[in-house]
């Protein structure tokens, strides 16, 4: 089904977002937790289950998975994620969701779609904003604004990060954590990968947003997401399932960091920065 992105409704839509504990944990095994990170795993950690903050950005994936069901999956590539937590958030309940189409612009080729949403809880407590972008591959060329040009944010030449941390994604990784609600083919399907123009199946953008989260709350967070509060970053290449994910923090003053994320083969998360709790 074609989406004509001139007239897409820029209305708010609320949704519901209700989760358990095994909810949270079946996403921090999504993004690779380990039995030696037993607080986000276990629901009897002294002190309660915590939750890594980039599980706001599957809670708020309700609008953008509902226009990716419409077009065909190989052509709606995410492009840009962030999240910014105004508190920590809670390890089971129910989220007021509100999203929108906030932009749409025309790159030509392609049509770029940034999707705004608040998360509250029942009280009414702002818990997170989170902000996707995606490109939809041949949706452009409708004469809308091409939109700006991002200014570069490139790690400091020469300079050595203060974080450099590697994960190994195993090869079943991409099955994982498709059972947290993201069952788009790409990440599963060899033929359907194909297709898109893909050697195999690859890794869940939000999976390798979820491994750079991961990695910032133990490399500069202590491990303590009460410390979290933002991350964003642009989609540079593809991970595949089996290799290794090392990201990396250069500290710009007052808790934030220019962050990249790489494999042995690109860079894959880049013009990206992290703010924290020092």
């Amino acid at each position: 089904m074609a989406v004509d992105w001139k007239t897409v409704s820029r209305e708010p839509r609320e949704f519901i977002f209700e989760y358990t504990w095994q909810d949270v944990v079946l996403y921090a095994l999504g993004i690779g937790a380990q039995t030696d990170e037993l607080p986000f795993i276990y629901e009897n950690t002294p002190g309660g289950l915590r939750v890594f903050p980039s599980f706001a950005a599957k809670a708020a994936g309700g609008l953008i998975i509902a226009f990716g069901q419409q077009i065909e999956g190989f052509r709606f590539i995410h492009g840009e994620q962030a999240i910014r937590l105004h508190r920590t958030i809670p390890p089971q309940g129910k989220i007021i969701i509100t999203s929108r189409v906030a932009d749409v612009f025309d790159k030509g080729k392609a049509a770029v779609i940034r999707f705004e949403t608040q998360g509250r809880l029942a009280d009414g407590a702002l818990l997170f904003e989170v902000e996707h972008v995606a490109f939809h591959i041949g949706g452009g060329g409708f004469g809308g604004d091409p939109g700006p040009k991002a200014e570069p944010l490139n790690p400091p030449a020469g300079v050595a990060p203060v974080l450099s941390l590697s994960y190994s994604i195993p090869e079943n990784q991409a099955a994982l954590y498709r059972l947290s609600g993201d069952l788009n083919p790409l990440h599963l399907d060899p033929e359907f990968a194909r297709r898109g123009g893909f050697e195999r199946p690859i890794l869940h953008g939000l999976c390798t947003y979820g491994y750079a989260t991961r990695a910032i709350v133990h490399g500069l967070c202590g491990g303590d997401p009460a410390r979290f509060r933002e991350f964003r970053t642009r989609f540079a290449e593809v991970v595949y399932p089996g290799e290794a994910l090392t990201t990396e923090a250069w500290p710009v003053g007052e808790g934030r960091f220019i962050i990249q994320a790489r494999t042995e083969r690109a860079v894959v998360l880049r013009n990206a920065y992290a703010r924290v709790e020092i």
